[in-house]
This record gives structure tokens, sequence and C-alpha cells, in this order.
């Protein structure tokens, strides 16, 4: 069961839901808009020859700063990471990420695969933006894009986030340690 907005601004002043900063006129019936923040991680594609998950070998990354009242553009067919400006969580609710209507419908994704927030996890979110449209988008920070609602458990999680979730201690920067090795460049160079 989803809250409302009345449970939602119930939960925030009982501090069962953590959302900084708050502001009420983000409350929709059934979600809170949450905005872009200033970081920006970019793969850096002149040093990248390839990525392989499974073999742990993931894009160099440059991290970019944005001011606020600042543009970021997005090129076509070019994914980021971004963050939310609001920090926000719950031990008490599943905490869900949508992409806003009217964003979507110029083209931009705000995540791929990882629309949920498991109970105990407290974040400034890591969004994977993508322009699917076949022209630049511009991004600002401070700009509505994306919303969150809030789900009833039917009973506690046996287990904490921060004891199983893979990003619970660093949301952020989770391949950023990873570096392709001399050995993985030498295989690639002959490929």
């Amino acid at each position: 069961m989803f809250l409302s907005d009345v449970d939602i601004k119930k939960e925030v002043r009982t501090g069962r839901i953590t959302l900084k900063p708050y502001d009420e006129a983000n409350l929709q019936p059934v979600s809170y808009d949450i905005h872009l923040g200033n970081k920006f991680i970019l793969n850096d594609e002149s040093a990248t020859p390839i990525i392989d998950p499974e073999k742990k070998i993931f894009a160099k990354i440059r991290e970019s700063q944005i001011r606020d009242g600042a543009e970021f553009i997005l090129h076509p067919g070019i994914s980021v990471l971004g963050t939310s400006k609001e920090y926000f969580g719950s031990n008490d609710f599943l905490i869900q990420i949508g992409g806003k209507s009217s964003l979507a419908r110029v083209g931009l994704m705000i995540h791929n695969t990882s629309g949920i927030i498991n109970p105990g996890h407290f974040l400034h979110i890591t969004f994977e933006i993508t322009n699917q449209n076949n022209v630049p988008i511009i991004l600002r920070p401070g700009m509505a894009i994306a919303q969150i609602t809030f789900s009833m458990l039917s009973s506690p999680p046996a287990q904490a986030y921060t004891q199983v979730g893979r990003f619970a201690k660093d949301n952020w920067k989770h391949n950023a340690a990873e570096k392709i090795s001399k050995s993985a460049k030498k295989k690639l160079a002959r490929t």
C-alpha cells in the first residue's frame, strides 16, 4: 500500500521518513518530487576501451560539479550519473523512485533498473541519467527530476540494508576505485 500525501507529511513529522530538505510544495497525491543535485560522473570515453562488469572492468570516470544556476548539456545517447539534492530514507518504508512524465516525453530517462530504495538505506540517490532523444537536453541543478513513493511493509525486514546492501556505505562512487589493469589493457590492445 502506497502512502498518500497526508501520510507522507505525517511520517516526515514523526521522523519515520527522512527527507532533507523537505518542502510541502513538492508533495504530490502519492509521491514527493525530488531534485537534481550539483554532482555528475561522466565516463572518460578516450580512456575507456571497454567495460566488462563481470570482470570488474569499469569506465574511467571524471566528476563534474555544476554550480546552482548553471547548465549541464546532456548530448544524445550519452549517460551520466547524477545525485539528488535531497537526502532521504526510512527504516520503516520501502521507497520507490520513478521518472517525471514531462521529462520522459522529451527522452530523458533518470534510472535504468535501480528503482527500489530498501528500508534502512539513507542517501542522496544516484540517478542513471540517459538522453534518449536525438537532440541535446539541458539539465540544471535544482530541477525536479524524479518522484519517490513510500510503501508499507508487511513486517520489519530480518536484515538491515546496512548489513547486506552493496551500496550501503557509498552510493555515489561505486565503481570509482575500479581501474583497468595493465594486463587487461594489453589483452584489449591485441583484440
